[in-house]
């Protein structure tokens, strides 16, 4: 894969919100017909254990590449009750 990463998908404080987004940046040779995808990653952050990471209703999708720049990771809760906190997310695109 020429681009892999971890980020964080912040939803804030709490009460949260039910979706949230982070700019993925940096990536110069990401082409707009690339192949990006995004999902959870079960590694803990100050907020959430990897077994939240696990159980969590939270989908998490790729999209709005700009070509020699990166791509958008969105997250949104499929419970529709509100997330807080920081979610831990692996990238890959091709």
């Amino acid at each position: 894969m020429p681009g892999t990463g971890i980020t964080t998908l912040a939803f804030g404080a709490f009460p949260g919100k039910t979706d949230a987004t982070i700019a993925v940046t940096g990536q110069t040779g990401i082409v707009a017909g690339s192949l990006v995808e995004a999902w959870i990653r079960l590694i803990a952050t100050s907020q959430h254990s990897a077994d939240e990471h696990l159980v969590e209703e939270l989908e998490i999708r790729a999209g709005n590449i700009v070509a020699g720049t990166g791509f958008t990771i969105y997250g949104i809760t499929r419970s529709k009750t509100r997330l807080y906190g920081d979610w831990t997310v692996s990238w890959a695109w091709s």
